[in-house]
C-alpha cells in the first residue's frame, strides 16, 4: 500500500486522483465516441466529452493551486488502464462495446465520490471558488453517468435480443 497522507497532502492527491480519473474519461470517451458499436452511444458520449474537456480543464486549473498534476497511481492507475484496454477493443463486437462503456461510468461514478470530497474540503477551507467547481462538477458527472447508465440499458436489451449470426456476429 501507499505511504499515509495528511493535510496538504492529501489535497494534492485527491486533486491528482480526480484530475487522473477525468483524462482518463476524456481519453476512453474520445475513443468511444468513434470505435462504439452503437450511433445512439456514441452521439451521447460525444455530446457528454465536451462537457468532460471543460471539467478536466477546470479540474487542473483548480489542482495548480494544490500542486497536483494528475499524477497516476493506485485506484487512478488501475482504472485508468481498464478504460484503455476496454476502449481499444470496443470496435470489436457489441459485447466489447458494452463492457467499455460501463467501465466509463464506473470512471464517472468514481468523479461523484472525488466531487464530494472537494466541496467538503472547499467548505471547510472556505473556498468559494473550488465549492463553486465542486458543485457544478458534481452535479454535471452525477447526471451524465446516469445518461450514460440509461444508454447502457438499452444497449443490454439490444444485445441480448440479437440473433446469431448476421450483424450479431462476435457478439
Amino acid at each position: 500500500m501507499g505511504e499515509a497522507k495528511y493535510g496538504s497532502e492529501f489535497i494534492t492527491h485527491e486533486f491528482d486522483e480526480a484530475i487522473a480519473i477525468q483524462q482518463a474519461i476524456v481519453d476512453g470517451a474520445e475513443t468511444l465516441s468513434t470505435a462504439h458499436s452503437r450511433p445512439d452511444s456514441k452521439r451521447l458520449i460525444k455530446r457528454v466529452l465536451r462537457e468532460d474537456t471543460k471539467f478536466l480543464s477546470e479540474l487542473r486549473r483548480l489542482g495548480r493551486k494544490h500542486d497536483a498534476t494528475g499524477k497516476l497511481e493506485g485506484v487512478a492507475l488501475a482504472l485508468k488502464e481498464l478504460m484503455d484496454e476496454t476502449a481499444q477493443s470496443a470496435a470489436e463486437a457489441p459485447s466489447e462495446s458494452y463492457e467499455a462503456h460501463a467501465v466509463l461510468i464506473n470512471l464517472k461514478r468514481k468523479q461523484q465520490d472525488s466531487a464530494a470530497a472537494m466541496l467538503k474540503i472547499a467548505r471547510e477551507q472556505k473556498d468559494t471558488d473550488l465549492r463553486t467547481a465542486a458543485t457544478e462538477f458534481g452535479k454535471a458527472t452525477k447526471a451524465s453517468a446516469q445518461e450514460l447508465a440509461n444508454d447502457l440499458a438499452t444497449f443490454a436489451v439490444e444485445i441480448a435480443t440479437m440473433r446469431r449470426g448476421g450483424a450479431s456476429a462476435g457478439v
